[in-house]
């Protein structure tokens, strides 16, 4: 009788742990569901047909699930991320989905620990604690997720974000459309976004549930809009009365069996729980085919938001108010790779200034020393003991000769106080005729009244030739904008604010970037790879504060604001000038002060301009 009665707690122990294997809520009951039997071969009220004995491969990351018979399961390729029907997977462990995912699953293994072993690190055996100790994977999972909320919790700026807009009813209310996450490489996942898409599943709070504790269920991405997704419960179909917007690197959104194995519930919508009686059935006959999440997708969020710019480290980054120099700056914030750097001297930290990590602005200690650029001696003779520089290894390669000094001719300053040090494989600076070509208005210097401004009669009347177009940078990468793309954008006239923004013209790699509910005069042109563009949904995930589009009322009260800030700080760095006629000077280094030699360059057929050339000491 013993033995009788062990075999039926077995068994019934049996039932419960199949119709646990999807992660089904315990109290399923109260969702219609008979659980009799985990064999039970319910019908739907709208029917769903019996789960054939051989289902085909199909997308999930995860983990062996049980069929509702109780007899078949389901497995996912360590390899490729494939789903299917654990009998049909290769080998005995059920690993993989075919032999070519085994052998390259070795390989890269072998690859990965010889890399482990150069660098000191004894080599992973991670896929076997994840097959043999569940338990313990389950622990390692969660604290991996508790380093990262407290990880991005730190990385959040103490603003409130604006109240009263929404990404996603601004997009959904007009049909917009915005760019690619894998656009904007320098922002978190831009370089391994991978294929996420429409169509792909994931597992998200359920909202649409009176438990007291938090459940989750299955949804869909009906559109992505950046970091941002629509997404729709499974079970909904054509209706999307419930459809929500979510930002997809949030900690809330999960690949399809996360709950399984960390015993979170997945419970379906209140106002769809009596659609069908088998929801297991429902949810196995819908994933057949699907794609989700990689396994890993949380933690690289995480690791695409570590920064290696830490406050209190001290750059040369360019004088605002002399464009010609640099000056010392001590990093004060980080937030998404934006630095707040303050200048050494200032006092009360007001006197700084917002660029991006990648920014061509900022450089290591000694830059400006050693490539003969002016440079802004700070009163300052011993730096604090809580700052340090930021390693040289940070920034790019720096070259003495092929940085210039690029001046706007018929500037205000006549000390030549803006002049602005670009690289000369910048894509920031054009050859003459460009604006021509690609009708882009450009701006004529100051003074200058021959209207409208021909590049030939000006060159002839100020004897200058031009710089050959073959000292340009000509490379136009396969950016994947599109103009009416949504982004979020710096404003290069103030720095520290990121905006709604649109593509309004793309010009080879330069992109024409409009600040929604502004004038067109306050666009900008930007270099597609610029780090100041940056996904929808950036600021959300970064804790940025973000600019909404302007209303009618401050546009009147800040344009003529603005125009008065114009007038009174020409000289001020707000960002990149406007396209206008370049003379590229270059400096002579001689103890304070600089003097500038006049020199000639080949002439060719398509115009010129003045070229000056720096002597080499």
């Amino acid at each position: 009788m013993e033995n009788t009665k062990d075999l039926t707690e077995h068994s019934s122990r049996s039932e419960r742990k199949r119709r646990d294997s999807f992660g089904m809520f315990d109290g399923y009951d109260s969702c219609s569901e008979d659980t009799s039997s985990s064999s039970s071969s319910d019908e739907s009220e709208e029917e769903v047909t019996p789960l054939p004995s051989s289902l085909p491969i199909i997308k999930n990351n995860g983990q062996v699930y049980t069929y509702p018979d109780g007899k078949s399961g389901m497995a996912t390729c360590e390899m490729c991320g494939m789903v299917g029907v654990r009998d049909a997977f290769y080998s005995k462990t059920k690993r993989f989905c075919s032999v070519s995912c085994s052998r390259s699953y070795s390989s890269n293994s072998k690859k990965a620990s010889i890399l482990a072993r150069l660098q000191g690190k004894p080599p992973t055996k991670k896929a076997k604690v994840l097959q043999k100790q569940p338990l313990v994977a389950k622990l390692a999972a969660y604290a991996q997720y508790q380093a990262t909320v407290q990880n991005q919790s730190k990385t959040k700026t103490a603003s409130v974000p604006v109240d009263g807009f929404d990404w996603g009813n601004y997009i959904n209310s007009n049909s917009f459309t915005a760019a690619p996450v894998n656009c904007f490489k320098h922002a978190p996942m831009g370089t391994c976004w991978g294929d996420i898409s429409e169509g792909v599943r994931v597992e998200v709070p359920n909202t649409d549930c009176t438990l007291p504790t938090k459940v989750f269920w299955i949804a869909g991405i009906v559109k992505l809009a950046g970091y941002n997704a629509l997404l729709r419960y499974e079970g909904f179909e054509n209706d999307s009365g419930l459809d929500f917007w979510y930002n997809i690197c949030g900690s809330d959104i999960r690949p399809v069996g996360w709950c399984a194995t960390s015993g979170k519930p997945l419970v379906p919508p209140r106002s769809i729980q009596h659609k069908y009686t088998n929801w297991k059935a429902f949810l196995v006959k819908r994933l057949t085919g699907a794609k989700t999440l990689p396994p890993d997708f949380s933690q690289k969020v995480s690791e695409s938001m570590q920064y290696p710019f830490k406050p209190s480290m001290r750059v040369e980054v360019v004088d605002k108010t002399h464009l010609c120099r640099t000056r010392v700056a001590v990093i004060d914030t980080v937030i998404g790779g934006r630095l707040r750097l303050v200048y050494e001297e200032s006092e009360d930290k007001t006197d700084d200034f917002w660029c991006h990590m990648y920014s061509p602005l900022i450089h290591p200690i000694g830059w400006s020393r050693n490539i003969g650029h002016r440079f802004k001696r700070s009163d300052i003779t011993k730096k604090q003991d809580s700052h340090t520089d930021a390693p040289s290894h940070l920034f790019a390669k720096v070259l003495a000769d092929g940085y210039l000094m690029i001046g706007i001719d018929g500037s205000e300053a006549a000390d030549g106080s803006d002049w602005f040090c670009y690289h000369a494989t910048s894509p920031s600076i054009f050859p003459v005729g460009f604006c021509e070509i690609n009708m882009i208005e450009l701006t004529p210097p100051r003074g200058y009244t021959k209207l409208p401004f021909k590049w030939f009669d000006y060159l002839r009347e100020t004897g200058s030739v031009a710089a050959p177009v073959k000292l340009f940078n000509k490379e136009v990468p396969n950016h994947g904008f599109h103009v009416a793309m949504k982004l979020e954008a710096v404003d290069l006239m103030e720095p520290r604010l990121v905006c709604v923004a649109t593509v309004t013209r793309i010009i080879h790699r330069l992109l024409r970037i409009h600040f929604d509910g502004w004038e067109d005069e306050y666009d900008q042109w930007v270099d597609c790879e610029s780090p100041d563009l940056y996904p929808v949904g950036w600021c959300q995930l970064t804790g940025y504060q973000l600019q909404p589009p302007a209303s009618q009322s401050s546009r009147d009260s800040q344009s003529s604001s603005s125009k008065q800030k114009k007038k009174s700080k020409s000289q001020q760095y707000k960002g990149h000038k406007k396209i206008s006629s370049l003379q590229l000077k270059e400096e002579l280094l001689d103890g304070e002060e600089y003097n500038f030699l006049q020199g000639a360059s080949d002439q060719e057929s398509n115009g010129s301009a003045s070229h000056y050339i720096k002597q080499e000491p």
